[in-house]
């Protein structure tokens, strides 16, 4: 085959198969490798068999091969079989090993037929064997049976496609002769991932099965349904050879025994069989491995970079040392502290885009929710007028009075300030909660990022301080702001700028203020007027004085409309109008514009209009703007508590934390590395050495190696032409070549080195044309055979001429 390095590629295959299935993941790597795919019954059981020499595979009806079987075939002088799963135990009976496979599979899939992608890895060492490694996969099925799941079909092709779309998994498509060929579920879902058959190699079995009369001649000659890879047809040992336990070696040489004496197989002798099967899945495997090492070293280069950080941390590392321990307490403190203050300061290195959250979530809450749920207490100005008029009348009694009483005025305040305490509870609660994800986010990233997430206890403990800690804030923020409420009940400050006087407020005016009618130039143009909004009415008139009215306006299912200003006015406008289509606004008109020099003076005109209870046209315009009103006027010490929170918090875990995580028992227990971690490091280290040692051994390796290539895509012209050559008289005149030799008696047909051609090649020679992964050899252009009845020029042969077939080998490679 070339040098040791290359002898050594499939071996090397077989080490990261098992290392990467023993810490149960494949580093994304697509390893090289041979799977069988075919029907059910096609005969894919007996070729394993066949080539180990051992019956150890399940028997039976229906899906018998339920979970994908990696079988690794290593030379060997002893001959015994290894589990990946039961590590250290060598099985030498093969009965054992049947019956470990068929415990291992319903271990995982159950006794009910069903089926798992979870491989099973088994490594036989044996004399009789070459270095392979094969996939054997459950049979395609179309129905199922007893407790398999009506999808069984589909079940099974998606286990398949996970191995076989891979370009680095050669696909041995098992086919029975007594089946056509064009119906092949192998060949069928083989040309799905692998069109142009550059990974496909044909199996014909069940040679034997065959009608008599028929052959699959063509088949093997790659004439029809052509594979760069070529067929090679194998004969098994039927059913009643298996439950009479014939002998492997036995039915080898009844294989040979059957190529050499059928008529249609004979001169491909050489090239068929179950040894010659296995030499060249052993040769193709091998030269599959050499083109894909390229590909295969540049992945192994790229893990064993990305895991070359984490495995620095764990050299040299001992899980019970206390200054380790207590380094990475203090480690994990700072690294906590330093994460929770970029989330409430904005100033991380990896900014979220997909939501808010940490201290922009609670600036939110400040300035949007806040004032949000604000607007949902507005209240209702005419209830609020009844409720001063009640209050006024008990204020005095059975008396009338000439002034409005102050108790009256402050019944009614404090009852509109103390609703305020809901929306303040409510904004402190959702701060809190923030505060609270925010520290479980630290921790997770803490966890995830470092092996200070190794330590589970130590996360939790510090997740439970640093809560409890918010916890206690929360309590304090509530009685704080519930304190600064009452303060505010308790003094009414009249002086304050925006304190009207409640003898106005009693006269229901809530603004005054010049604004400009437009209308039309044809009914007088635009006019400015100083107009007066009570809670009932919009009045205008001439000027300040007051004393010419020009028209009031009742507020009753009136609403506000935007309006856009004109293209020449400077001037900007809202509108108002009646909600009852019915009714005009002002004269004719169904709505009057009014104009104000600034867009705040009109958002100052809005809010009071909400203030009289008339509302924008749509509530969630109302509802926007309002809250961009309401911002500017909320109340700055119903701040102070909630900003605060954040700060205080930071504080304590930069100056507590560690204090606490001290005292809070002991640190031994503190620093218990959890066994999930423990385990991956183990693992993690497993993979890297594996990873190291394949780069190792690929090195050595040299890939200029002399191996046949991969044969051309099949070329199936010649058909065509040699069928015309069959039917051209010979060129040169001369006398015609006689028939073949007598056949023998005891085989039907002549012995092999009497047949004209050229001579045969091993597995592993350079004619191609003698190779079945080769281009198919020229059969058609051999001289055209004369009748039996034509009497031959050549004497017969000797009848005591003894038939030539090679005696029991020793071993079943030869």
């Amino acid at each position: 085959m070339g040098n040791r390095g290359m002898e050594d590629l499939i071996p090397l295959i077989n080490k990261l198969q098992d290392a990467f299935s023993s810490i149960g993941q494949s580093c994304n790597l697509d390893l090289p490798q041979i799977a069988v795919v075919g029907g059910q019954s096609a005969g894919k059981s007996s070729v394993l068999e066949n080539f180990v020499g051992r019956d150890f595979l399940p028997r039976g009806s229906g899906i018998v091969t339920r979970r994908p079987l990696i079988l690794q075939l290593c030379f060997n002088k002893a001959e015994y079989a290894e589990f990946l799963h039961c590590k250290g135990r060598k099985f030498v009976d093969f009965e054992e090993v049947r019956a470990e496979i068929e415990a291992e599979t319903d271990r995982i899939t159950g006794s009910n037929k069903g089926i798992s992608a979870i491989p099973i890895n088994l490594r036989v060492y044996s004399p009789n064997v070459l270095n392979l490694t094969l996939i054997d996969l459950p049979g395609m099925t179309k129905v199922a049976v007893g407790d398999q799941p009506l999808d069984i079909e589909h079940q099974i092709r998606d286990m398949l496609l996970q191995f076989i779309t891979k370009e680095s998994c050669l696909i041995l498509a098992v086919t029975p002769a007594n089946q056509d060929l064009a119906n092949s579920d192998a060949l069928k879902i083989a040309k799905e991932v692998d069109p142009q058959g550059l990974r496909t190699i044909g199996v014909i079995t069940k040679l034997d099965l065959m009608d008599e009369g028929t052959d699959a001649k063509d088949i093997l000659e790659n004439k029809l349904l052509p594979l760069r890879r070529g067929y090679i047809g194998v004969v098994n040992r039927s059913q009643k050879d298996i439950d009479g336990r014939k002998d492997i070696r036995a039915a080898l040489a009844a294989e040979r025994k059957f190529f050499l004496s059928h008529p249609g197989y004979r001169h491909m002798a050489e090239r068929m069989g179950t040894p010659h099967l296995q030499k060249q899945l052993n040769q193709q495997l091998t030269n599959h491995i050499r083109d894909t090492l390229p590909g295969l070293r540049s992945k192994l280069q790229s893990q064993v970079l990305s895991l070359e950080k984490e495995v620095e941390e764990y050299k040299n590392f001992r899980p019970d040392d206390p200054t380790r321990k207590t380094k990475a307490l203090l480690q994990m403190v700072q690294q906590f502290g330093v994460d929770f203050e970029k989330r409430i300061e904005g100033s991380g290195d990896q900014v979220d885009t997909a939501e808010l959250s940490g201290g922009a979530k609670i600036n939110r809450i400040f300035h949007e929710r806040f004032p949000f749920e604000l607007v949902k207490i507005v209240f209702d100005e005419k209830e609020l007028r009844r409720e001063i008029s009640h209050a006024i009348k008990n204020v005095h009694g059975v008396r009338t009075g000439l002034f409005t009483p102050d108790l009256a005025f402050e019944a009614i305040v404090k009852k509109q300030i103390i609703k305020l305490k809901e929306p303040c509870i409510k904004c402190i609660d959702l701060v809190i909660q923030e505060l609270i994800n925010t520290v479980r986010q630290c921790t997770n990233k803490v966890t995830k990022s470092s092996l200070l997430g190794s330590y589970p206890r130590l996360r939790e403990e510090t997740e439970r301080i640093v809560t409890t800690y918010v916890r206690e804030r929360e309590g304090k923020t509530k009685d704080q702001v519930m304190l600064l409420i009452d303060i505010e009940l308790s003094y009414i400050n009249t002086n304050h700028e925006d304190f009207i006087g409640f003898a106005k407020f009693v006269l229901f005016v809530i603004r005054k203020g010049w604004l400009t009618i437009n209308i039309s130039i044809m009914k007088g143009g635009s006019k400015e007027y100083w107009f007066i909004l009570t809670a009932e009415s919009l009045s205008w008139y001439k000027d300040e004085e007051e004393k010419e009215k020009k028209y009031m306006l009742p507020l009753d299912n009136l609403k506000l409309r935007d309006v856009e200003k004109g293209f020449m006015s400077t001037k900007h406008v809202f509108g108002v109008f009646n909600t009852e289509s019915s009714r005009n606004v002002y004269k004719d008109l169904r709505q009057i514009e009014l104009a104000c020099d600034t867009q705040e003076d009109v958002d100052s005109w809005k809010a009071s209009f909400l203030r009289a209870g008339v509302y924008p046209e749509k509530d969630q315009d109302m509802l926007n703007r309002l809250k961009d009103i309401e911002r500017s006027r909320t109340p700055l010490f119903l701040c102070s508590p909630w900003s605060s929170s954040p700060p205080q918090a930071k504080d304590f875990i930069h100056s507590e934390l560690l204090a606490y995580l001290y005292s809070s028992g002991d640190q031994n227990s503190l620093m218990e590395e959890s066994a999930d971690q423990a385990q991956r490091r183990d693992e993690m280290l497993r993979m890297y050495h594996a990873l190291k040692e394949a780069l190792h051994i690929i090195g050595d390796i040299t890939t200029t190696t002399v191996t046949v290539p991969v044969p051309p895509p099949v070329n199936d012209s010649w058909m065509q032409e040699a069928r015309c050559v069959c039917v051209r008289p010979p060129a040169v005149s001369g006398p015609r070549p006689g028939p073949p030799l007598n056949p023998s008696p005891a085989f039907g047909g002549p012995p092999i080195p009497s047949r004209p051609g050229p001579p045969p090649s091993n597995a592993f020679g350079s004619n191609n044309h003698q190779d079945p992964f080769s281009a198919p050899p020229l059969i058609p252009s051999r001289p055209a055979r004369i009748p039996p009845g034509v009497p031959s020029r050549r004497p017969p042969g000797a009848p005591h001429r003894p038939t030539i077939i090679r005696p029991a080998e020793p071993s079943l490679l030869d």
